[in-house]
């Protein structure tokens, strides 16, 4: 300081022709306080001095800054978890939801608040168990089929629930009927697909259980215009807690739901819950997707917050949505840009916001259990590029934990395999006013 001191002084203090005065001045300036370059003496009071010059404009600079960075959302207290998640997947609390909408993980509310029995120590022992199994499958390339985490979340599922009897709607090449059978090698299988999983060995691997009931090829028939009550009566079934309900048909799962809990099933895994704004039918996270609950709910401004967050995401991202491809019409959000989309979208209606909100109450009433499964790993492990962390749970094993990727052999596995994931999710249902 001294040194700018003197600088300063040298350029406002000039010498004077006068040896007397020249001489006090020389005095004076050895003198001079930082208070005496801050303020000078005016005539009429206190005026500032050069440094306080300064000092007023880097203020006032600061502060035009400050009110810049506020109304466009740059320094805001409240959405700094919101800019955490830009490279993390933290899910707030209790791993079910996250306070910001933008990118939250809107979970459906049961009625009681019932969770799952199974604990992450549970999946994890689980994955050991199951990776091995996985690798003895036959269909080495599912393309268009389940990858690694929503083959291990069936097998999980199955396994813990363990049934009697699990029914299958939409089998494809037969993949999810080997997980079915590894998981419970006594129970019974009915699979309903439109097309025999055997037509498919014409051009290379698929799947054909012995001891499976295929309602299949010329005996297809859809999931909701089967007489249930008279086919598990020659089963001798009559306790439908004991029976799984698998769906992987691409079908409007509220649909689905509705004819599931007209059969008096109670226990549903869906295995694409499709997040807002994609996908090819309408999902229960899309449903959910409400702003009276934890993590959801949109706003379609463009230079808004989320529109700035989604659109640095969908640089990182495959499956990212940014607001041009979230928002449609007036701003519709919901399902994608406002439609209900059914059967592989080659069906879909425009629904207004009311019919979406009055579809999450329904949820509501109805609901026992929902859960979401979480990602078996986190991206900087599996190398997965395609769905967004900050719209998933916390993984089972969390970016970071490489010791444990590959104690339990995930490493093993093709980046690939861990790129099919779309929020598979389990249900326990029963009828409104029900508690259980």
């Amino acid at each position: 300081m001294p040194e700018i001191a003197g600088v300063l002084s040298s350029r406002r203090i000039l010498p004077s022709t006068n040896s007397f005065t020249g001489e006090e001045d020389s005095k004076k300036q050895r003198h001079i306080t930082f208070w005496d370059k801050l303020v000078v003496n005016g005539g009429g009071g206190i005026k500032l001095g050069f440094i306080g010059k300064c000092i007023a404009v880097i203020l006032f600079v600061l502060l035009l800054v400050f009110i810049f960075a506020r109304s466009r959302g740059m320094i805001d207290c409240g959405s700094y978890p919101r800019l955490s998640r830009l490279y993390g997947s933290d899910t707030g609390d209790e791993g079910v939801g996250f306070e910001f909408g933008s990118l939250g993980v809107p979970w459906c509310r049961s009625k009681q608040g019932k969770t799952v029995e199974w604990t992450n120590e549970d999946l994890l022992k689980g994955l050991e168990e199951f990776v091995p199994i996985y690798e003895t499958r036959p269909i080495k390339n599912n393309m268009f089929g389940m990858g690694f985490d929503h083959s291990f979340g069936l097998w999980f599922m199955t396994r813990w629930l363990k049934p009697v009897l699990m029914i299958e709607s939409g089998a494809f090449k037969g993949h999810s009927t080997w997980v079915l059978r590894q998981a419970m090698p006594m129970s019974d299988i009915i699979s309903l697909s439109p097309r025999h999983p055997e037509k498919y060995l014409t051009k290379g691997p698929a799947y054909v259980d012995a001891n499976c009931t295929y309602l299949s090829g010329k005996d297809f028939v859809d999931f909701g215009s089967v007489n249930w009550k008279s086919l598990l009566k020659k089963r001798e079934i009559s306790d439908l807690s004991k029976v799984l309900v698998f769906f992987d048909d691409h079908q409007n799962e509220l649909k689905r739901l509705k004819q599931a809990l007209k059969a008096g099933f109670q226990n549903l895994i869906f295995e694409d819950n499709y997040d807002t704004g994609t996908g090819d039918h309408y999902s229960f996270r899309q449903i959910c997707d409400q702003s009276y609950i934890k993590g959801g709910g949109h706003i379609c401004f463009k230079d808004g917050d989320e529109a700035r967050i989604r659109s640095e995401r969908k640089k990182f991202w495959e499956k990212a949505v940014d607001i041009e491809e979230l928002c449609g019409k007036r701003d519709a959000w919901w399902g994608v840009r406002g439609q209900m989309r059914d059967n592989f979208n080659h069906s879909n209606r425009v629904i207004s916001y009311a019919e979406h909100f009055q579809n999450s109450r329904f949820i509501e009433t109805i609901l026992d259990v929902y859960w979401e499964l979480p990602p078996v790993a986190g991206p900087s492990l599996t190398h997965q590029t395609r769905y967004d962390p900050a719209r998933v749970s916390t993984p089972i094993v969390e970016d970071g934990r490489f010791n444990l990727f590959q104690k339990l052999g995930l490493s093993k596995l093709e980046a690939s395999t861990f790129n099919g994931y779309t929020q598979m999710i389990y249900l326990q249902v029963s009828a409104p006013n029900t508690k259980r």
